[in-house]
């Protein structure tokens, strides 16, 4: 499909889920944007950048990169003579696949971590080698028609891209993950109790007594185990939701401020920007 193609989803294809394919001879150059669902972007040729709210990352040859809900992102392709743009593009609803992965707990453990979870890098390179090309073409392939079983036949590959990317994710054993360390488990139950708490006002003394843990302990072992601290977490996870409420309502900056964690109008856009680099308002504005 060229650049000056239709870039609707084809006739019939189910709610929530945008496949296509595209070559670009002359490069792309796009402005921040979001998608409500993920979003997994497939380069088998171009050069230029990726960068994912404030981090850049390399574009090459056979790149693979997961935008979850919301997440701030731009692709960025000057044009090269001689040199094609050639990707391929999936976006769905995470909702869509929680019937495939009811009975894979582990698997569905997995990709709800790729659906909000906080992950490290969202770029992978080198992905000739694997059979995620094949799959994305058999799903573009599968998503471009209508036919009796389409809807089931897009599930079934769409779990096998969540398992090797489940297998690319995970080259550290079990047993030498530090995730799987009894730090490791503190940490889960730390995220549960901040996932379940953050509209309230934070304190560390309630955390901590709800976890049978010292106060010092939780602030060490997050940052050890985590890579960030509590307080980034706590600020990420608002953000997170910030997102939610300003692609699907109308609410309004200082309501969205309250809701996310009792913060005033101000103190909300300033965590806002530094999080995701532009203000609240424009980022409504660049929901697609």
């Amino acid at each position: 499909m060229d650049r000056n193609s239709n870039n609707h989803p084809p006739r019939g294809m189910d709610p929530g889920l945008f496949m296509y394919k595209y070559k670009y001879i002359d490069g792309e150059s796009l402005y921040f944007h979001a998608h409500r669902g993920i979003e997994i972007l497939y380069i088998y040729s171009g050069c230029g950048e990726i960068m994912v709210e404030n981090q850049t990352y390399p574009l090459e040859d056979h790149t693979l990169v997961l935008f979850q809900p919301y997440q701030l992102h731009r692709v960025m392709v000057p044009p090269a003579e001689g040199r094609s743009y050639i990707r391929t593009n999936l976006t769905f609803d995470p909702g869509f696949m929680e019937h495939y992965l009811a009975a894979f707990p582990i698997l569905e453990k997995f990709f709800r971590y790729l659906w909000r979870g906080t992950l490290q890098k969202p770029v992978f390179y080198g992905m000739n080698d694997t059979r995620i090309p094949e799959l994305l073409e058999e799903l573009h392939q599968c998503t471009g028609h209508a036919a009796t079983g389409r809807e089931e036949n897009t599930g079934l590959l769409i779990l096998q891209l969540i398992r090797l990317l489940q297998t690319q994710m995970s080259g550290i054993p079990a047993g030498d993950n530090p995730l799987h360390s009894r730090g490791g488990s503190h940490v889960q139950r730390i995220t549960e109790w901040l996932d379940e708490h953050y509209k309230e006002n934070f304190s560390l003394e309630a955390l901590a007594a709800s976890l049978h843990l010292s106060p010092y302990h939780i602030s060490h072992v997050f940052k050890q185990y985590a890579g960030i601290t509590l307080s980034e977490y706590l600020m990420q996870r608002r953000v997170r939701e910030a997102c939610i409420l300003l692609a699907n309502t109308s609410q309004s900056i200082g309501e969205i401020a309250v809701e996310v964690g009792n913060l005033s109008p101000s103190y909300f856009s300033q965590m806002f920007k530094k999080n995701k680099g532009i203000s609240p308002e424009k980022y409504r504005n660049s929901i697609r």
